[in-house]
This record gives structure tokens, sequence and C-alpha cells, in this order.
């Protein structure tokens, strides 16, 4: 593919998607809001932007992975936001977890500067981002995915056409809430066993190998009963996305009861300074109050 590609924000996720795309000689230009993090890239022979104008003006499809919808709205919209930049007809893609109401902001925003629009969340952290495993989860047109779809091969090895815009972020939701909910309920059962004067290590090897549990469970198990404290994805982004779900049900008047208390606790692990930890840092939250 010989389109000209710009990557915005390397965090976690980003740059290890970014990295990829460099890896497959992908035309690519990046741009992150602490320059330091770009250096690994440029010296793998990416273009490091000096702006966000400078980033997005000569590219065909800009990524965006940063940290929330606030941080989308600071560095895409209005006019110092690099929408007003891009070239006509050009495709924005983005991949940060918002909420699908959002999406449809962003859609918006768009088309006032006659750009086309894809949100195009991802299913993975740390480990599937670094080895280009990550699921997509899209909404959009057809064809966008059509072109986007050897970039993305990079990045991950599966995509799924969720619908039209706003239905990719609106499965993102749905995948983390799951999560989160599933995270919680395995920690509490563990301790309860704890309690009940089983061996916590036999409940970590156990418990995950059993068909009533997820299988994401078995690394986060691993993680828990050897203290790996290194962040896959961040506590803090997990109880965002979990407001992100109880917002869109409040927009949709759906009752969203296990979601809303699982916030709540994340919340409060949040408040408790563990937001950097790896969102499996809520069995010790947990096992300590």
């Amino acid at each position: 593919m010989d389109k000209k590609v710009t990557f915005i924000g390397l965090g976690i996720m980003g740059s290890r998607m970014a990295k990829n795309l460099q890896k497959n000689n992908v035309n690519l230009t990046i741009y992150n809001r602490t320059s330091s993090a770009m250096d690994p890239l440029i010296e793998a022979g990416a273009n490091g932007a000096r702006s966000l104008e400078d980033a997005v003006e000569q590219s065909d499809i800009v990524f965006t992975m940063v940290s929330d919808p606030a941080a989308i709205e600071q560095v895409a919209f209005g006019e110092n936001g690099f929408l007003s930049s891009m070239k006509e007809q050009a495709l924005w893609v983005d991949c940060t977890t918002v909420n699908p109401s959002f999406s449809l902001k962003e859609a918006d925003e768009a088309e006032k500067y006659n750009l086309r629009f894809m949100d195009a969340p991802v299913a993975g952290s740390k480990g599937p981002a670094e080895n280009g495993e990550l699921t997509f989860l899209i909404g959009g047109d057809p064809s966008d995915v059509k072109e986007t779809r050897p970039l993305i091969e990079h990045m991950g090895t599966k995509v799924v056409h969720v619908g039209e815009t706003g239905k990719g972020t609106a499965m993102k939701m749905l995948v983390n809430s799951l999560l989160a909910v599933a995270m919680v309920s395995f920690s509490e059962t563990v301790l309860l066993g704890k309690k009940m004067g089983l061996s916590k290590d036999f409940l970590l090897d156990t418990l995950p190998d059993l068909p009533v549990s997820a299988p994401f469970l078995k690394a986060k198990a691993k993680m828990i009963k050897n203290g790996d404290q290194e962040t896959q994805f961040p506590l803090e982004l997990m109880h965002k996305d979990l407001h992100l779900a109880s917002l869109s049900a409040y927009e949709q008047d759906h009752p969203l009861f296990l979601n809303n208390i699982t916030k709540e606790l994340f919340g409060q692990a949040k408040s408790d300074e563990r937001g950097r930890e790896d969102f499996s840092g809520i069995f010790d939250f947990l096992d300590n109050n």
C-alpha cells in the first residue's frame, strides 16, 4: 500500500500498533504530545511530526489511539485540532475506546471538513498489540473497511465489521464491561475460597481451567499468582470504559446493574492510587479491603 499514513497517540497500545505499521514498511508519520515517546519509532524510520498540522496535512489515512473522549476533543476538534488540517476525503480511523454517541459526534465533526470517519476500537491489551494480534471492532462504510484492511492486518489478526458508524464502539462497550465484571467476580470467588480454607495458589491454578471461567482469566490469574505488576491495560482506563458503558446504558434507558457496581469498585481502587496498575489489580484491592 502506497498511502501516506499518520498515527497519533503512542501510549501502551498506540506505540505498539504504530511499531507494527513501521515494521511492515508503511509510509508512516507519527505524533505524540510527549515527543520523547516518538524517538524509538523515528530511529526505526518513521517520520516524526512537530505538530498536529504537520502530522496530518499530507496523509491519506489518520489513525488515533488516545485515552478518552476528552483527549480526542483536544487533539481533533476545533481550530487547533488536526481535522482542519487534513486533506479533503482523507480517512480518520479512531481506535480510541469511546462511547457510541461520541463516535457519531466524531463523524459529524469529520463531515464538516469533508472527511471520512471510521470507529475501530480494539479488543486486546499490551501483549496482543505487541504481537500484532489485536481484534478490530469496526463501525463504518464497507469501502473504508476494505481500504484500511491491509493496514489493520499489520496490527491485528481479526477484523469484525460490526455495522455503521458507532457500532464498533458499541461492541467495545460490551466487551470491556464483560472483562471488568468477570475480573471482579473471579477475584471475589478466589478470595471467598481462601476464607473457606482453600489454597490461593490452588484456586488461581484451577479455576481458570474450568469451563465456567472466561479464557482471559488464565493470564490474569498467572499475573496475580506471580505478583506480576506489569501493566497490560491500566485500571484507570477500565474505570473510564465502565463509565462510558454506564453512559451508553443511560442513553438507551437500559439498566446495567453489575457494570455500575463494578465501576464503583474500580473507582475506589483508582482513588486508592492503583489507577496505573493493570486492571487485574482489582484483586489486590479487594483482598486488602
